[in-house]
């Protein structure tokens, strides 16, 4: 069953977040959608993520389909205008590409290009307006199209470091799902007690949460995304039951695949990230029962 029969059906979906390469060689990318290939429901491909330079989501996007996977592309106005974003979406369209992300861009600072300008020509709402008009056959200066595209678009929540930052993200998740949102991708689960609270808090929001399950590959990972990245809560038993484990690299793999199974009950399905080790994705699944 493919992604958008689930989102209608209520079925549990498995995405996998997989990273283009910097460069034109493809092979470990069409490797590693191999190894998943027929586990998931979609794959979902960020684009030039944390402002590194990569291969364009949509080129991803391109390969995921050639390889029988549903892909999901990242959508952002950081780095291109309205009339670069709209075609885009009408070459994803023509590429086979039906789902997308709108997402925030993050601050290029941190990034490979850091003189690189941002365009932010169109916000979050600006951006499901011009999907809106292209599925409507005609573009955002009022032309009309040669043919319409359709989507099924989703959004994203940021971390929140307080109860305030939380329910401002909340409240602009909501006005995306008026704007279309069908599913919202949510931040790194690693208290599921903790999850559970969110998902009283967004009742009523009318689309599927969808959580990130992050494979914590080390303790010192684990210990500074709890320390340093505000709005990532990692349990303190859970740094101490990795540090006490025989297998430490092994643990963080049983842990995201417990986290997996523990959140079916309460989400309408998970992202799997594990940041360079998408080889090691089926590892996950195992322990998921997947």
């Amino acid at each position: 069953m493919d992604f958008q029969k689930c989102l209608s059906t209520g079925e549990f979906v498995i995405l996998a977040q997989m990273n283009t390469p910097k460069g034109v060689n493809v092979s470990e990318m069409v490797n590693n959608a191999r190894r998943i290939k027929g586990r998931i429901h979609a794959v979902v491909i960020p684009d030039m993520d944390n402002g590194v330079m990569r291969m364009s989501a949509l080129a991803g996007g391109a390969i995921m389909r050639q390889q029988g996977l549903e892909p999901i592309i990242h959508i952002y106005a950081r780095d291109r205008n309205r009339m670069a974003l709209q075609g885009d979406l009408l070459a994803a369209h023509v590429l086979g590409i039906q789902t997308l992300v709108i997402v925030r861009g993050e601050e290029m600072a941190q990034g490979d290009h850091v003189n690189a300008k941002c365009v932010d020509d169109l916000d979050e709402i600006g951006l499901f307006g011009a999907v809106r008009c292209l599925q409507n056959g005609m573009d955002i200066a009022g032309s009309e199209l040669d043919g319409n595209p359709s989507f099924t678009v989703g959004c994203t929540i940021r971390p929140s470091a307080d109860e305030k930052s939380l329910d401002s993200e909340i409240e602009a998740a909501r006005k995306m799902v008026e704007a279309g949102a069908r599913f919202i991708l949510c931040p790194p689960v690693f208290d599921v007690d903790r999850f559970s609270s969110f998902v009283e808090k967004t009742k009523g929001l009318g689309a599927a949460l969808i959580p990130t399950v992050f494979l914590l590959k080390t303790v010192g990972i684990a210990r500074y995304m709890a320390t340093y990245e505000p709005g990532t809560f990692i349990p303190e038993h859970l740094i101490k039951r990795m540090r006490q484990a025989k297998n430490r690299e092994m643990e963080g793999f049983v842990i995201a695949g417990e986290t997996v199974k523990n959140l079916r009950s309460l989400a309408g399905g998970v992202q799997i990230v594990t940041l360079g080790w998408e080889h090691r994705l089926s590892t996950i699944l195992d322990y998921a029962e997947i």
